[in-house]
């Protein structure tokens, strides 16, 4: 070639472009310092919990420890007013029953009694109308004097008095006419929720457990110690969230009913009483739950469980996801914590996504990075 350097010049340009290309194909940005980027494959993020945070009515206390329980405006406890003994039990726990149905059928030998005084006193009755009957006949013939004829009146007015107090207690036994037999019945509509009879079993009226309890389950209370510093918190008609650990992350909706006058000198707690919605059922008498009194005028916030929050220093953090296998840590400034919750002031909307279960280990690795 007439001019070789000037083809040496020429091979080592574009071999300089040939080695620079590639390298522009394969670099990739790298993270920002307060972002983790996890693939879609990553077992890593397969162990991470991510949740809409939600958005809940502002809170006047902290949540307070309580229990749902039957409505007793709408529950019967059953006890049987005559001692006998029980023949056949026509309902079990479980059972839908109607006002009226019966419950049980025993054996009484004072239904037998009641029955026998009522008939002795309505036949006294009887004869006391004849004997009055006659002594009017003869006192207007002059036969006897008006002493006797007071006398028989007397007698019959004792005679009616007994009747209408036999014919009363046979009827607050149920009306029975005839026999030993005697039907316990449901006075309500409702769920038998529980029973403390078995066929052969002795029943006595002064029994201390009842032999059923129906109750309308649709009806609950939700039962409240509230704290003496939390009294100014709470009053009459004012709304309630319940939580129940059966259905982690729903609220039932409540108001309180009525709060006690005395305070317990043990615990320096008053006894609260709301009614609660229980969807359909869904809550039973004697769960445990979390009842949190709600503040005046509904105001939402933003609600993050605590296993969401990371501190560094004096400020708290959260990671979003601010696209998949993006996840950011953002600084949030908190309100009202608890012992499950905190209320999120600024720095988080609700319906952003966030790590709730995982995110001190996804600090850990931002700190390992930096």
């Amino acid at each position: 070639m007439k001019n070789p350097s000037l083809l040496f010049v020429l091979l080592l340009t574009l071999s300089q472009f040939a080695v620079a290309e590639p390298q522009k194909k394969t670099a990739a940005p790298a993270p920002a310092r307060d972002t983790v980027l996890l693939p879609a494959d990553s077992p890593q993020l397969a162990k991470l919990k991510i949740l809409p945070a939600e958005q809940v009515p502002e809170a006047a206390a902290e949540a307070l420890n309580g229990r749902v329980a039957l409505d007793e405006d709408h529950t019967a406890r059953i006890f049987s007013p005559v001692l006998g003994r029980a023949l056949r039990i026509n309902a079990k726990v479980g059972d839908t029953v109607k006002a009226g149905q019966v419950l049980m059928q025993m054996d009484s030998p004072d239904l037998g009694s009641a029955v026998a005084d009522s008939r002795k006193a309505e036949a006294d009755l009887n004869l006391k109308k004849r004997a009055i009957e006659r002594s009017q006949l003869l006192y207007e013939h002059g036969v006897i004097a008006q002493k006797d004829l007071e006398s028989s009146q007397a007698d019959m007015a004792q005679s009616e008095a007994e009747a209408v107090r036999a014919r009363a207690h046979l009827s607050n036994l149920g009306g029975a006419r005839g026999g030993e037999n005697y039907a316990v019945r449901s006075p309500i509509a409702g769920v038998v929720v529980d029973r403390q009879v078995n066929p052969g079993m002795e029943v006595r009226p002064d029994a201390v457990n009842p032999l059923f309890v129906v109750t309308n389950p649709s009806h609950l209370w939700a039962v409240i110690d509230l704290p003496e510093h939390d009294l100014s918190k709470v009053k009459v008609d004012q709304a309630i969230s319940l939580e129940v650990d059966a259905y982690p992350g729903e609220t039932f909706n409540g108001k309180v009913l009525s709060i006690g006058t005395l305070l317990d000198p043990a615990t320096r707690r008053v006894p609260v009483r709301c009614s609660v919605d229980s969807k359909g059922g869904r809550l039973k008498p004697e769960m445990y739950a979390r009842i949190t009194p709600l503040a005046d005028g509904q105001r939402l916030v933003v609600r993050v469980p605590n296993t969401a929050l990371v501190t560094d220093g004096l400020y708290s953090y959260v990671f979003v996801e601010a696209a998949p296998g993006r996840l950011q840590k953002r600084r949030i400034a908190l309100g009202e914590q608890s012992r499950e919750y905190a209320v999120v002031q600024e720095g988080l909307k609700a319906g952003e996504k966030i790590v709730t279960i995982g995110a001190i280990l996804l600090n850990a690795e931002l700190a390992e990075g930096k």
